[in-house]
């Protein structure tokens, strides 16, 4: 090609670039037929994107790209008249100017089509580095659009290393702002090309693509788009087949889209649940196996699908994954053993049965190095597991729960020694057994410790775990032993406090302990004693009333009267 016939052809591609551009700001304020101008301004969008690489390229002779030039410019010179009429009203007729606008498609479409051929030839090389421009985060929702089918474009024709350098520019502006998520659903090829590039045969296209996809993944209401693209099959395949990288980012991608149980027919249909399964079984790393995890989870909320998994072992494979060193293992195999046990007894006894709780308690044991995390998870994990069954709860504590229960409730950082404050409320209540077996660990001095908590709820619960302990006889002893015990409670009565709200459990503390002599000895001999009365005066408290009552028998009537007088 002679140098002049070469600047023919870079001035056409150019004038037609210049000119796309125009019909394009042109078109946006227009509302005549604005569906039909949307279809318009996305194939003018293709081509722009694709004459832009066009002039970057070392395009050697090319007669054909040079006669498309001509007829793009034709075109386009047609849509500015278009244009023109719209946004001034000056055309015949509603049903001329639509023949019109469809046929403008017809041309652009075809011209489009020809730009794709003329790639696929090889006919434009990459001719230098090129350096794609990122619009700023101020940038319009038109640069971004620009920008999105320029890389598109590139996607679409580009050789190996420019594919794979859109994808990775494409990935860095989805991350970085979330608005391009959007413009990428709205550009409507670049979704099924991502889902396409999950089948490719080069890893870093595959890996890429799959990052992106897992980005959009991530916004509820684009979710749909990628699974009416048929995202959910090549996904399971990179999960299968695919490089680590790909794995991971497939993985994620598919905790995402299973959070709508919709999508779990869809997973197990391709053999999704087989190759999870064997990931997690596996020797591979918390990357992928956290995720993997993650998708199970999801997945065992459909029957069938989560007695596949019974019968396939994956109970016992993720009571192994609890001893895992990595704590991303540890919480999704935890919270996926809680999630198949979940409303099905039969299960719920087979997870025991396989060593559940063997495993939840050494994560539990202080001499294990777990993270306070992960040791969080098991607690409550025990709590969902056994705590439903007085069979359990006795199983538990023959492997030494309650033990472990109280290093937690005197040693543990905040949030386990709460959350184990809130287990040791429950398991009080489970059976007379737990309540001796808590009393011999000496649950009660931490329990009236917690009668002075700042948290209301922190201390209902403490008073009402020891309104339950205080009924089983030895506890009641132990109790009473103690005289600060007593007159805290008779304190925390003062109606005059009111930063207790949990009266009716003191109350009923109190009651209890009138049960032996010592311990009505004990409140009618407290300098606090007269707290009941000024209750039961006040009429606040039935239960108060009651209380008097008891107290006021022939033996100690004389006392309680001096005490109250004096």
């Amino acid at each position: 090609m002679s140098d002049e016939e070469a600047f023919a052809e870079a001035s056409g591609l150019r004038r037609a670039v210049e000119l796309i551009f125009s019909v394009l700001s042109l078109s946006y304020p227009i509302r005549v037929f604005s569906g039909k101008w949307q279809l318009i301004r996305a194939k003018l969008e293709e081509l722009h994107a694709g004459l832009i690489a066009a002039e970057k390229c070392d395009s050697g002779e090319s007669p054909s790209l040079s006669r498309l030039a001509a007829a793009v410019v034709a075109t386009a010179t047609e849509c500015h008249d278009l244009c023109r009429r719209c946004v001034v009203f000056s055309y015949s007729g509603k049903l001329l100017l639509q023949s019109d606008l469809d046929v403008a498609f017809a041309k652009l479409d075809a011209h489009a089509k020809k730009l794709n051929e003329i790639y696929k030839t090889g006919i434009l090389t990459n001719g230098f580095a090129l350096v794609v421009s990122k619009p700023s985060l101020a940038a319009s929702k038109e640069d971004m659009r620009f920008y999105v089918r320029d890389l598109t474009t590139r996607m679409k024709v580009g050789d190996l290393g420019m594919k794979r350098q859109a994808l990775k520019n494409l990935l860095e502006v989805v991350v970085e702002d979330e608005k391009y998520v959007k413009v990428i659903v709205d550009v409507g090829d670049v979704v099924h090309l991502l889902v396409g590039f999950l089948g490719s045969n080069e890893v870093e296209i595959q890996e890429e693509s799959a990052k992106v996809v897992s980005v959009v993944a991530g916004f509820d209401s684009y979710k749909g788009v990628l699974i009416g693209a048929g995202v959910i099959a090549p996904l399971v395949k990179v999960l299968d087949c695919g490089s680590v990288l790909g794995k991971v980012a497939a993985a994620r991608c598919l905790v995402k889209l299973t959070e709508n149980s919709d999508n779990a027919w869809c997973v197990s249909a391709h053999g999704g649940v087989s190759v999870l399964l064997k990931i997690c079984g596996g020797d591979c790393g918390g990357d992928l196996v956290g995720p993997a995890c993650g998708v199970l989870r999801n997945l065992v909320g459909v029957e069938e699908i989560k007695r596949f998994m019974v019968d396939e072992g994956a109970a016992v494979t993720f009571i192994r994954l609890v001893r895992s060193k990595e704590e991303s293992i540890q919480v999704n195999s935890i919270a996926f053993i809680v999630s198949i046990a979940s409303g099905d007894e039969v299960v719920r006894q087979m997870v025991i049965k396989e060593g559940a709780i063997h495993a939840l308690l050494r994560v539990l044991d202080p001499k294990w190095s777990y993270s306070c995390k992960t040791r969080e998870v098991a607690m409550r994990a025990i709590e969902d597991l056994c705590f439903c069954s007085p069979s359990s709860v006795g199983v538990l504590m023959s492997y030494g729960f309650v033990d472990q229960l109280i290093y937690y409730v005197r040693n543990g950082e905040v949030s386990i020694q709460e959350l184990a404050l809130k287990v040791a409320f429950r398991l009080c209540g489970t059976s007379e057994e737990a309540k001796k077996a808590m009393g011999d660990a000496r649950f009660m001095p931490e329990f009236v410790k917690f009668l002075n908590a700042k948290s209301f709820e922190v201390r209902e619960m403490a008073a009402e775990a020891l309104s339950g302990m205080v009924m089983v006889p030895r506890n009641r002893k132990r109790f009473v032993q103690d005289d600060h015990n007593i007159a805290l409670i008779l304190q925390l009565l003062d109606p005059e406090e009111g930063n207790s709200g949990n009266k009716k459990f003191l109350i009923s503390i109190l009651m209890s302990l009138t049960n032996c002599t010592s311990g009505r000895k004990k409140i009618v001999s407290s300098g606090y004693a007269k707290n009941i009365e000024k209750l039961a005066d006040a009429e606040v408290s039935s239960d108060a009333k009651r209380l008097v009552k008891k107290l006021s028998t022939n033996r100690f009537r004389s006392m309680l009267s001096g005490i109250w007088r004096s």
